[in-house]
């Protein structure tokens, strides 16, 4: 199986357009020890010939443009990106198919919950449903978008996509909103969950023994952007697990045996993007890599 890491923000990149909080001020003013960062995606694929798409972030073709992988090769329209996998509706995660609305056939996965969302949406209707069809798939159902590749949906405590929370808002629930992915290819497997609010004894099941684990690191502190004085809300309160603290993802995960683990989905804010810092030490220190756009992995 190989693995490219298209990109591994959370929504808005590094640095966000509109912010200065200390990790995009030091982005902004070109400091190597920030990498600039695009919003998170995967790809995958058993051949090197035909791709999986894992979410399609809003910079998907800032992405292709810098993945030779993903790039046309013959003359006339093509691809060799054949199908998108959606772990949840989130912006950041479906408003990449927008791009992909050029008259190329490929297929969409993802759960009843978030394909529903996109049918209510017209926009995406500029995607052709003649050539993009839409693959509802139920959880702990395999299904193997290209062949070599066995993908399976299993829950994720979450929450509704931003733009449908209401008041009748629940985090933490496990519903088709959120949902991880587990990939399986000659014997190896991935596991990906780019969006977090808790760590279950399900979960920790469907992680141990991964070769390769890609896990949420939105926040490395919960109250991270109220302290930054950018944000309102903690990361719970968001939907996401933070890095650090007796209940973040560093404690919670420390004795599962995972060959590889790698956060991704990482928000502007964290300073564990900050190459050298105490956060970054600490995640690395814990046996975490903090993902960077362009790193591959092969298993």
């Amino acid at each position: 199986m190989q693995v490219i890491v298209l990109g591994s923000a959370a929504g808005g990149g590094v640095p966000q357009w509109n912010c200065r909080c200390p990790v995009c001020q030091l982005a902004w003013k070109g400091d190597p020890r920030v990498t600039p960062r695009t919003q998170s995606s995967i790809a995958v694929s058993e051949d090197g010939a035909s791709w999986v798409l894992l979410n399609a972030s809003p910079d998907l073709r800032a992405q292709i443009a810098a993945t030779r992988a993903l790039q046309p090769r013959v003359d006339g329209r093509d691809s060799p990106i054949r199908a998108v996998v959606l772990t949840n509706g989130d912006v950041d995660h479906i408003a990449g198919l927008l791009t992909l609305r050029e008259q190329q056939a490929f297929e969409v996965y993802g759960t009843a919950d978030t394909l529903a969302l996109i049918e209510q949406n017209q926009v995406f209707d500029v995607v052709s449903k003649a050539l993009v069809r839409r693959e509802p798939v139920s959880f702990e159902v395999p299904f193997s978008p290209v062949p070599g590749l066995t993908m399976e949906f299993f829950t994720v405590p979450g929450k509704v996509p931003l733009w449908r929370e209401d008041a009748s808002l629940v985090i933490g629930e496990e519903s088709g909103s959120t949902v991880g992915v587990t990939i399986t290819s000659a014997g190896s497997r991935l596991v990906y969950v780019p969006g977090c609010a808790a760590v279950t004894d399900a979960l920790r099941r469907r992680i141990s023994g991964a070769d390769l684990l890609f896990f949420d690191g939105t926040l490395y502190r919960d109250d991270e952007m109220i302290a930054a004085g950018i944000g309102t809300k903690t990361g719970a309160r968001m939907g996401h697990l933070s890095m650090s603290g007796a209940d973040g993802t560093v404690a919670l995960l420390a004795d599962l045996p995972v060959a590889r683990r790698v956060f991704i989905h990482i928000n502007n804010t964290n300073p564990a993007l900050i190459d050298g810092s105490e956060e970054h030490r600490a995640v690395e220190a814990a046996g975490w890599t903090v993902a960077r756009d362009g790193m591959e992995f092969s298993l």
